[in-house]
Formats: structure tokens, sequence, C-alpha cells
């Protein structure tokens, strides 16, 4: 692209240039999309290891409001027990008890340095053990992410990106099939328009994912169920809470992978320069639009 073509441009959502190799790029992403985009990937990496570190602290998940010894109400505990063999790290879901040392309960480079925890130093900010900094990172980045998911979603409104670009239409729904065929055979259309994945994956993760991995949180803040004693109890209990809190992290490190391997497969560069600079290069059998 050359400095005259790019005075020319006004780069506005939508706009299309042809340089000279031939190629079309479409300005597909928005300064705010690309702002708000790279926030939420700080956020949710620090929430991540800050979350486990607190997990850390009790490395069980309950169901119902309470639990305890005289409770027998745990989906999930990760912890390490004495065994004629040696301590050994372990996993329980659902009372099946699997053996996951050096990863879960029991971790170390060896012996000497094994430590009993549930998730590994790696996995963890800090990586010793440290509740009280963990908790006040996690709830920096936490109050971070939730006020820049308002204000993308003020924006989107305003601007119409919501209705454009994220909503499904019924003709993205009828191609669903097709989409999930192309890309099971890892055969990708490069677009201005989102397909159909895309869409459906993006908005259960804005308006699904996000906001109740944010209801969970305020609902096992004593604070807030203070001011909202409702919260805790329409999610089932605070221990149901933390469990779906959990739930949610998981299925958010479940997109985060997928997301990234979708990426690498459709073409890194061309991905990665679109959500930087906001130009995206789209195939050269796509209909021009005026």
């Amino acid at each position: 692209m050359t400095a005259e073509a790019t005075e020319r441009l006004s780069v506005d959502e939508g706009a299309t240039i042809e340089p000279p190799t031939g190629k079309r790029l479409v300005y597909r992403q928005t300064l705010a999309t690309r702002l708000t985009h790279w926030t939420w990937a700080a956020c949710l990496f620090f929430l991540l290891l800050t979350g486990l570190q607190i997990f850390n602290a009790h490395p069980a998940l309950y169901i119902g409001d309470q639990s305890g010894f005289q409770f027998d109400n745990a989906v999930l505990r990760i912890g390490a027990e004495n065994t004629d063999g040696g301590p050994r790290g372990y996993t329980e879901i659902f009372g099946a008890r699997f053996d996951t040392t050096g990863v879960l309960g029991l971790s170390g480079s060896s012996s000497l340095t094994q430590q009993a925890r549930g998730f590994p130093a790696w996995a963890t900010i800090p990586s010793y053990y440290d509740l009280a900094t963990g908790r006040v990172v996690h709830f920096f980045f936490a109050w971070l992410l939730s006020f820049t998911l308002i204000g993308w979603l003020v924006f989107a409104l305003w601007s119409g990106h919501l209705r454009r670009d994220l909503a499904p239409r019924l003709a993205d729904l009828k191609a669903l099939p097709r989409d999930i065929a192309d890309h099971a055979r890892l055969r990708f259309h490069h677009r201005r328009e989102y397909n159909t994945l895309q869409k459906l994956s993006y908005g259960a993760v804005l308006f699904v994912l996000l906001p109740l991995m944010i209801a969970t949180g305020l609902a096992m803040s004593p604070g807030f169920n203070a001011f909202a004693p409702w919260l805790p109890e329409l999610l089932g209990g605070r221990q149901t809470a933390r469990t779906i809190h959990f739930v949610t992290m998981l299925l958010l490190v479940g997109f985060f992978v997928v997301h990234i391997a979708m990426v690498l497969a459709a073409g890194p560069l061309n991905e990665l320069r679109s959500i930087v600079t906001g130009w995206y290069r789209v195939d050269a059998d796509e209909k021009k639009e005026g």
C-alpha cells in the first residue's frame, strides 16, 4: 500500500483498499474492538492464574450453600496423601479418584521439591502461596474486565457493531452445517464478515460466559451479598456459585485454546494483522461492496 493510497483512505469500518499486489484489504476491526480484545486477553490471563492461587487455599468444589466436614456435597477435590509408595497427589471428581501426582495435588520437579498444593507453582500468580496478593490482583482485573465489558457493550450498541457484525441472521443459521463442515476440513473463507461459528462463539463468550463469571464472582463476595442477598440463592448457593465460577473458567480456557488453534490454521499473520492494525486480507473472489 503506497503512502498516496493511504492518504486517500478513510479508515471507517468497512473501508477497502486494493494494493498493487491485487490482494484486497478491508478495515475489519475498529480501534475500540482491538483495544477491548487485548484488554480482555490481559485480564483473563491474570484472572486465571490468580484465580488458581485463590483456589489453592481450599482446592475443592461443592454444590449448595455450605461446606464442611459434616457435609457430603463435594463435586471436586484436589489433594495429596501418604501411601505405601510415598506421597501421591490425587484429583477426585464425583467420588472417582485419579492419581495426578506431578500436576495436581502434589507437584514439583523432584521428590525433594514436591509440594502439596492444588495447582502447581507455574500455574499461579504469585508462584508461591500468597492468598492476599492473589486476591488483590484478581479483584483488580475482575473490575477492569467488568467495566471494559460494559463500555464495549455501550459502544457496540451505539455504533451498530452488535447488530451489523455479531447478531446471527437467518442466513447464518442456515449456513451453520456447511460452516461446521468447512472448519472440520480446515477450509477457511477470508471475508469481511464473521462466519456463523465466530458469531455464535463470540456471542456465547460476551453474553453468557463473561456475565456469568462476573455474576458468580459477585455471589461469592460477602460485601455484595449484603447488598444483593438474592444473587447467591438465584445461583443455587454460594458454594454452587463457586463451582459455576470454576466451570465457566474451564469453558473460557477451552474457548481460548480453540480460538488460538483457529487463528493458526486460518493464517496467523493475516489474523494477527487484523487484531493489531484493523486491516484484514480477504479472498480475491469475495464480492465487493460499494
